[in-house]
């Protein structure tokens, strides 16, 4: 590999120092292959090349240089609207099994089938129950909780076309008669799924129209089957998050400690490993190590960071990075944004990479069997594996070399702590502190920044800047997945950012509600609200907002953003927000643009039928000042004062 590469896609200066380090001892990184690959596929990134038969595969020039239909006469709008469809359904079937899981967990732990696991938040099940119209007097917890995992798992076999237990349960009732209207209500999510797939395959729909608004349903599915039931029923069974502040960057890898890098989504996993390593501590200590230090990468890191506190490592196109600082004695991974090159670089290391999914393997792994009967013993396996990685690496002479980069960040924003803080201003009614500054234009807005760290934008710092731009101009971020990662290493999610980068209007409304709350600082410019499935909180927070003021949440001056999107999960979970009527800017360019008819339904047709809209900008000035005019429009329509 040439090492005088250009390395130019790394701004955190951790990435940088350990990017050089991989350039040394001949290591490929995502960049590296990025590079490689380019020009990519013009075709591709239009969303006009089709693989759905084998009269193809078939290309379509958009600009009439060559054939205008596919070999069986599908046009690029059919072709487009095809593949957008099929992405959202690979999102939202990542998503809707995550949740089932969860789902099926919770009724285990509710027949003493996991004894590892159990409820933690009685309350969150009550009120659960309360909505499902499950009973709750004078009944045991565990009966509540089977019936509440039964309600959830009833929806995924469901054959009588009714709408699902989850939406009629959780969406809003101004939101559910919108829905109800446009066609969007869904009933099993995994018929929905096959429909999808049925659909698209040769010789199925073949108009437009009703390809996008299949999309829009997948993004119900990706929304109330998986999102919203995965974040409920983690919240009951592994904890309500609670606001701490805790340590992020390559610092939180310990020289002479045990380090186990979680990676993937689902706590199921993550969870136990985390109880094992510090129960585990006697025999690290007999291994020479001082202790077992858990960290948590991409999403899994988000879910337990957000709960437990534990030390927040890095983002999924940092998982490379870490493995090659040659700290991490273990990476154990679940599901979902698992790049295929870690085994190999943990190979070079001698770190123990090991896979816990019957879906998710890799022939250089190591795998573990993971399933909730049998938590404790699995745990225990795959602690006891870093363990002797440590012991090996050492005697190995692997010397680890961890960057000094560390910054800190206020986590664990549920909509129940976001409430809890407001409190403090006012304890009857806890939103208005919140509505009033909207009204007063001192919040001009508030923006979701979710999803990936693309290395196609890292090198502009997407995310960071267009933060920048937003606060400057006094509006509010909450954020979820890696996104998070990046701004917690930017340095955006503590009180000292909302001196440095936050509006005087914003700082205004900020430093006020910090020191009711008593915080004896600012809140936050950058609110952390979790994971990716987490994005149901942003929905449950709009909701309650848009219920106190009377009108849909299309009308709101909000928007969401994902600002350097990689995967088909972002594209199920904007597919929702759309849904909901909410401008939703994308980078890089969704495959949409080989199709007019999309790009029309996208930008013009659909904000008239019920709000949602694309911005597609690739730079941050174009996305703030985009994303600033929306917001703009919005107050203008509730006659809100904009400056």
């Amino acid at each position: 590999m040439d090492k005088t590469m250009d390395r130019t896609a790394y701004t955190n200066p951790g990435d940088i120092e350990i990017a050089r380090k991989a350039a040394d001892e001949t290591i490929e990184l995502v960049t590296d292959r990025l590079r490689k690959m380019m020009p990519e596929c013009g075709f591709g990134e239009l969303g006009t090349c089709c693989v759905m038969c084998y009269m193809g595969p078939c290309r379509i020039d958009p600009f009439g240089q060559g054939t205008r239909t596919g070999v069986c006469g599908a046009t690029p709008d059919v072709i487009v609207a095809r593949n957008f469809l099929r992405s959202a359904t690979g999102g939202a079937s990542s998503h809707a099994g995550h949740a089932r899981e969860l789902a099926i967990l919770l009724l285990e732990i509710a027949e003493g089938k996991a004894p590892g696991y159990k409820i933690r938040e009685e309350g969150k099940l009550l009120s659960l129950a309360g909505k499902l119209g499950v009973p709750v007097d004078g009944r045991p917890v565990n009966a509540v909780a089977a019936d509440v995992a039964r309600k959830a798992i009833e929806d995924f076999g469901r054959q009588d076309g009714k709408p699902m237990n989850w939406i009629r349960a959780r969406a809003s009732r101004t939101e559910y008669e919108k829905w109800e209207r446009l066609g969007l209500i869904v009933s099993n999510p995994h018929n929905e799924i096959e429909t999808a797939m049925h659909r698209t395959s040769m010789g199925n729909d073949a108009d437009p129209l009703n390809l996008w608004v299949a999309t829009l349903r997948m993004g119900m599915v990706d929304n109330f089957a998986g999102l919203m039931l995965a974040t409920d029923l983690s919240d009951v069974i592994f904890g309500i998050p609670t606001p701490k502040v805790v340590t992020a960057n390559y610092s939180v890898l310990k020289e002479g400690e045990v380090n186990i890098a979680c990676h993937g989504h689902n706590p199921i996993l993550a969870s136990k490993v985390a109880e094992w390593a510090d129960r585990l501590e006697g025999e690290a200590k007999a291994a020479g190590a001082g202790r077992v230090n858990v960290v948590g990468i991409c999403c899994i890191g988000n879910e337990l960071v957000m709960r437990y506190g534990i030390p927040y490592a890095g983002h999924e196109a940092q998982t490379e990075l870490f493995l090659v600082t040659g700290a991490v004695d273990a990476m154990v991974v679940d599901m979902q944004c698992v790049m295929p090159s870690l085994p190999a670089i943990a190979k070079c290391y001698k770190t123990r990479f090991i896979t816990t999914v019957p879906f998710v393997r890799h022939p250089e792994a190591i795998h573990v069997d993971f399933r909730p009967e049998a938590a404790d013993e699995r745990a225990q396996e795959i602690v006891r594996h870093a363990i002797a990685a440590y012991k090996e690496r050492k005697a190995a002479g692997i010397r680890p070399r961890i960057p000094d980069v560390s910054s800190k960040l206020l986590t664990g924003i549920s909509v129940e702590s976001l409430v809890s803080v407001l409190s403090a201003v006012d304890a009857k009614d806890p939103l208005k502190p919140v509505i009033d500054a909207i009204a007063a234009g001192d919040i001009l807005g508030a923006v979701g920044m979710v999803g990936c760290p693309n290395p196609k934008l890292r090198d502009g710092a997407m995310s960071e800047k267009m933060a920048e731009g937003l606060l400057r101009n006094n509006v509010l971020i909450v954020t979820t997945g890696c996104v998070n990662h990046i701004l917690a290493q930017g340095g955006f999610l503590t009180s000292a950012a909302t001196e440095k980068y936050a509006g005087p209007r914003l700082r205004k409304v900020l430093t006020a509600i910090g020191h009711a709350a008593g915080l004896g600082a600012p809140l936050p410019p950058v609110l952390h609200m979790g994971s990716c499935v987490d994005n149901s909180r942003i929905y449950d927070l709009l909701a309650a907002l848009a219920g106190k003021l009377g009108v849909e949440i299309s009308r709101l001056p909000v928007a969401g953003s994902a600002p350097e999107f990689i995967t088909e999960k972002a594209i199920s979970i904007g597919s929702f927000f759309l849904a909901a009527g909410i401008l939703v800017h994308l980078a890089p360019a969704p495959r949409v643009f080989g199709s007019p008819f999309a790009v029309s339904l996208l930008t013009e047709k659909l904000p008239g039928l019920n709000g949602g809209k694309v911005l597609v900008a690739a730079t941050p000035d174009a996305a703030v000042a985009g994303i600033l005019a929306h917001l703009r429009e919005k107050r203008r329509a509730l006659g809100l004062p904009v400056a």
